[in-house]
């Protein structure tokens, strides 16, 4: 995708970082989200549905409760974000209604994208939602999210939101002008990479990490939240999120910030929701064989080739596919326990039954729910 065709992306998803949204890191910056609520305005006129992820909520939580430093304990971090998720919500919901646009609050964790049912509930809302003309403001949702469910930053909320409506374009908000090629604040020589093709092998030796004492995304997350955007065909542009009108500008195919566009066919909506799992429950260690079946003709992991395996999984529970170099070449969905499978391991079609007692299916990942890394 060139520039020249994003004025043609109809669906967005823009994510806005801790960094830009909040007034050097005490409560919200307003006069920043007015400006963006009104840019957006201006995208609903010209008949593009929009889709915005903020961060910002512990942040004004933290200026709300008189805190100084951002809470190092799970429950303190959920209880800010509980109190900033007021203001957050209201902020943008005033300037949104001063352009006549209404907005919903949308909070989502890991559990609403790894389950199938609510995966395919949120897609509903989400698409009753944009058809209504509503502008979706989606948060992780803190207040309840632990350790072993979030997801993590605002970056792959994003992205799995772009794959969950199946976006044209995701729009990754920073305060940096865009991905470099170095890292520009330790390289005064670093060079803005204006359009990049996601399947170059040179990004990743690009991105650095946060160093933000509110964020939680640095480069790195924006590029991996663009491969996963990808996966819905859909491009990525990362941008100055205080450059003015950067969000008209994008729309009308100028040259702002970094345009990564994706490399692959598009994946089908199961397979992204599959790959969309971030909790994998269990490991399959592979021979040489299957290993080599598995990424060269995306065919169903027989037990046969399977040497190992690790985890407590359930049947339909997400699990990883290892190379003999304990590499991950995919992941899928399994057909049996993590009992069964090591009974079966080894095993040829023929001797299933007789491994577990009972006539299972021929395959442990069924190609249909496999999906390659």
């Amino acid at each position: 995708m060139n520039r020249q065709a994003l004025p043609n992306t109809k669906r967005w998803v823009i994510k806005v970082g801790s960094s830009l949204v909040t007034a050097k890191g005490v409560g919200l910056d307003r006069a920043a989200i007015a400006d963006w609520c009104a840019q957006i305005a201006a995208l609903r006129q010209q008949g593009k549905q929009v889709v915005l992820v903020s961060s910002g909520a512990v942040a004004e939580g933290m200026a709300r409760l008189g805190l100084k430093t951002r809470p190092d304990t799970l429950h303190g971090l959920q209880a800010t974000a509980a109190v900033g998720q007021m203001g957050l919500v209201r902020a943008y919901e005033a300037e949104f209604e001063k352009h006549g646009l209404k907005a919903a609050q949308v909070l989502l964790t890991h559990d609403d994208v790894a389950d199938r049912g609510r995966y395919l509930n949120a897609r509903g809302t989400f698409n009753t939602l944009l058809d209504f003309g509503v502008v979706p403001v989606v948060n992780e949702n803190d207040t309840v999210a632990t350790d072993e469910i979030r997801l993590g930053d605002n970056d792959t909320l994003g992205a799995l939101t772009v794959n969950l409506i199946e976006a044209d374009l995701l729009v990754l908000l920073t305060d940096q002008e865009g991905l470099f090629d170095s890292d520009p604040r330790s390289n005064p020589a670093a060079r803005l990479v204006g359009e990049a093709d996601l399947a170059d092998p040179a990004l990743v030796g690009m991105a650095g990490d946060s160093k933000g004492a509110l964020g939680r995304g640095g480069m790195r997350t924006k590029l991996n939240a663009a491969y996963t955007a990808a996966r819905s065909g859909a491009a990525t542009v990362i941008a100055h999120g205080r450059t003015p009108d950067a969000l008209l500008s994008i729309a009308r195919g100028e040259p702002i910030g970094t345009l990564l566009k994706a490399a692959s066919t598009p994946m089908a909506a199961r397979k992204r929701w599959i790959a969309g799992q971030m909790q994998v429950r269990g490991k399959l260690h592979l021979d040489a064989g299957a290993a080599r079946v598995l990424k060269q003709q995306g065919r169903s992991l027989l037990p046969v080739g399977v040497t190992r395996v690790e985890g407590d999984f359930q049947r339909g529970d997400l699990i990883a596919c290892l190379s003999p170099e304990g590499a991950e070449i995919a992941r899928g969905l399994s057909n049996y326990s993590a009992a069964d499978a090591l009974r079966l391991l080894g095993a040829k079609s023929d001797e299933i039954a007789a491994r577990i007692g009972y006539p299972g299916d021929a395959e442990l990942v069924h190609r249909d729910n496999l999906v390659l890394g």
